[in-house]
């Protein structure tokens, strides 16, 4: 199993009280940190624009500028996006600029790209929130003048959304055969079949039975298109508190709850809470997450990637899950 971690960005409200002006300097020095740990192969970022689970005035950095900028600040670490939104940007455009920050990083970029989900941000940046068929549509499209840009370095497609005509992407990635695509969500008939057509890692719910269920369903999209299933990484993403004892972890919980509730107040804080890490795999102590992570393992989980909330302000459960989980499931 192969562990991704992700960067506090400020979308889940995980750098409030950190003033604005010193926030990239705790980011850079986080995804530094991450770099220096070699158990650690990947960083991530979210791509959002307001804060979640409800819209504020706090900070939310964007995504493809702190790849970027994590490119030119770390050496080894690989640098994803869990996951890009497709209609955010222009596909081509996007291409050319992941292609620019895989030469920054000397060749570590991932490509996590969806379809989108958040109604506000996309009304509110002047977006629309087209439905559900017409999002896949363009992830559909955008996937595949990827993999010309990158491929050939140049892409002509004559889509429904889409339209480029020899849109030149040079120099073309570092990464021979270009960026690995992780297509991000579980969307049985439309989102795993792009998957099993494009992508190198797949990016679903980590929960035993409906991960097995998506695993099944996308292994017979690969049947159906000739696909290699085996050749598909499977990942997660995990809600991550972990604590000495179920005490410590309680009380990673409730620090999280006391600084949502000042946003949601203190009920839907604790209902927030409440639903974002009552099934997560990685809650518990390191004994607990590694039993519930191996179930998940045996189902074909390649690779997780975890938030702990807390990491701006507080690494010691990152440390303590370095120690004693990671070596227990590489």
């Amino acid at each position: 199993m192969r562990f991704g971690i992700f960067v506090p960005q400020g979308w889940r409200l995980d750098l409030v009280g950190i003033d604005p002006a010193a926030q990239w300097t705790v980011m850079r020095d986080l995804a530094q940190r991450f770099d220096a740990v070699d158990a650690w192969e990947s960083l991530w970022v979210y791509d959002h624009f307001h804060t979640v689970p409800v819209p504020t005035e706090e900070a939310t950095h964007e995504a493809w500028t702190l790849m970027s900028a994590f490119a030119a600040s770390t050496s080894r670490i690989r640098l994803g996006q869990m996951c890009t939104a497709m209609s955010y940007r222009n596909p081509a455009y996007l291409a050319k600029v992941a292609a620019t920050v895989d030469h920054i990083s000397n060749g570590r970029v991932e490509m996590g790209i969806g379809a989108g989900w958040y109604e506000h941000e996309w009304r509110a940046y002047g977006y629309g929130f087209p439905p559900a068929r017409e999002r896949l549509a363009r992830l559909r499209e955008g996937v595949e003048i990827f993999r010309q840009a990158w491929t050939t370095g140049s892409a002509t497609l004559d889509g429904k959304h889409y339209q480029v005509n020899g849109a030149i992407v040079r120099p073309l990635p570092v990464q021979e055969g270009g960026i690995p695509i992780w297509v991000a969500g579980g969307g049985e008939k439309v989102t795993l079949r792009i998957a099993a057509q494009y992508a190198r890692y797949t990016n679903f719910v980590g929960e035993p039975e409906e991960f097995a269920h998506k695993s099944e369903l996308l292994r017979g999209h690969c049947a159906e298109l000739g696909t290699d299933f085996d050749a598909i990484t499977r990942s997660s993403n995990f809600n991550a508190a972990v604590g000495a004892t179920e005490a410590e972890v309680a009380e990673r919980l409730e620090a999280l709850i006391a600084r949502y509730t000042p946003f949601l107040g203190a009920d839907e804080a604790r209902r927030q809470v409440t639903d974002w890490f009552a099934t997560s795999a990685a809650v518990g102590t390191p004994e607990q997450i590694v039993e519930r992570l191996s179930k998940v393992k045996d189902l074909g989980l390649g690779y997780g990637i975890f938030n702990f909330p807390e990491a701006a302000y507080d690494t010691s459960g990152i440390e303590l899950f370095e120690r004693e989980v990671i070596p227990a499931l590489r």
